[in-house]
């Protein structure tokens, strides 16, 4: 070789810091169970019974307007999911779902959900307080501070949504307040985590140019879990008339396409925003309800987004139609490809390594929701995961 050891060394230190990019304090990016929805459910409505009003809802819009429009297979999944899960993530609502109350009626409300949720809380469960901004943030804190009194200690699955973050800054808020109320209620360091909501241009697009999203993610020091787009205070802050508000619009595409790129590589999800249209009235309409929500929800499994908002019971019976349909449809073609890739095999594809964990994701996404179980996997489980 004519280059010298000397030559190799100066190297190997130039480039250290190039060995993957991480951002400080990021969370573990490996692929944890992501819940394929959340439900917001007003604080005043919010009782130990909620899931199971809501899948009863569901199950009469079912029989009374016929099943949703997906194939015999898999609205009999539907159906069964209903009977045993049906809402996966629950988010106790303290803001526009909620409004404003005097203090002591808030502060009940809060206490009276957290011990509701104590036992029998879906898989992923937490509340949405209202903003930290300087008028309501002391109204926040008191609002978490009386939900945890209710609950005790949470379990691994809560969370906490801060809405209408503008800028880094609303990251250094809520890391302290999460220290604060870890402190005051005994719980480990960390324990508490937080999703930001992101509803506002400012938290695309700074004053300075630059996107602030991906320095929320580094100062808020592992406990983001989250980015979750706001379709209705988005699109209004931009101008588009009430009528054409929705996932669709392309003022929408692309704030979840900077939110997608923002967090790509960090293990912080993006979940989809909500429709205001739901399933109610006359069997056409409950029936174009369905429609639109079964196709908004495809949509975003399509475009790489794995979680929506659900505001209404009605939904529930799309929105899981539409997630099955998806990983049912997608695993023919996604089986025999990864196993031509494992097998080194040649095949319709040429396949590279990120596609064939794309696919390993695609397959234990689907087990994780329950659209796919272990026999439709080309290999164990755990040898996906290791992929």
């Amino acid at each position: 070789m004519a280059l010298t050891e000397r030559d190799l060394e100066e190297l190997r230190a130039r480039a250290e810091h190039l060995d993957r990019l991480l951002l400080p304090g990021q969370v573990d990016e490996g692929l944890r169970r992501q819940p394929v929805h959340t439900v917001y459910v007003p604080a005043d409505r919010c009782t130990a019974a909620t899931a199971g009003e809501w899948a009863e809802q569901a199950r009469a819009l079912v029989r009374d307007h016929g099943p949703p429009p997906f194939p015999d297979e898999i609205v009999e999944m539907v159906l069964a999911k209903l009977g045993t899960g049906p809402i996966e993530d629950l988010r106790v609502d303290f803001e526009d779902g909620y409004g404003i109350r005097p203090d002591d009626e808030e502060d009940a409300h809060a206490a009276a959900a957290g011990a509701a949720l104590r036992t029998g809380a879906p898989p992923f469960f937490g509340l949405r307080c209202k903003s930290l901004e300087p008028a309501t943030v002391v109204r926040a804190a008191r609002t978490i501070d009386a939900f945890l009194t209710g609950l005790g200690a949470p379990p691994d699955g809560f969370v906490i949504t801060f809405p209408k973050a503008t800028s880094a800054a609303h990251a250094d808020v809520a890391v302290l307040l999460c220290h604060q109320l870890e402190h005051a209620h005994g719980l480990a360091e960390g324990a508490l985590r937080f999703e930001l909501q992101v509803e506002t241009p400012q938290a695309i697009l700074g004053a300075d140019g630059r996107c602030p999203l991906p320095e929320m993610i580094v100062r808020s020091h592992g406990r983001l879990s989250g980015l979750h787009y706001g379709t209705y205070d988005y699109s209004t802050a931009l101008g588009v008339a009430p009528a054409l508000q929705s996932l669709e619009h392309p003022v929408a595409d692309h704030a979840k396409a900077v939110m997608q790129v923002a967090v790509a590589g960090t293990g912080v999800h993006v979940a989809d925003g909500s429709t205001n249209v739901v399933p109610a009235g006359t069997t056409e309409q409950v029936r174009a309800a369905w429609a639109l929500h079964a196709r908004l929800v495809r949509r975003s499994l399509e475009r790489g987004i794995y979680q929506g908002w659900d505001l209404h019971p009605g939904h529930l019976p799309t929105r899981w139609g539409a997630t099955f349909q998806f990983f049912r449809d997608g695993l023919p073609e996604a089986r025999r490809r990864l196993e031509d890739y494992l097998a080194r095999r040649a095949g319709g594809h040429l396949d590279e390594p990120a596609t064939a964990r794309a696919m390993a994701r695609f397959l234990l996404r689907g087990v994780h929701c329950g659209a796919l179980s272990a026999a439709d996997l080309p290999r164990p489980a755990e040898e996906l995961e290791a992929l």
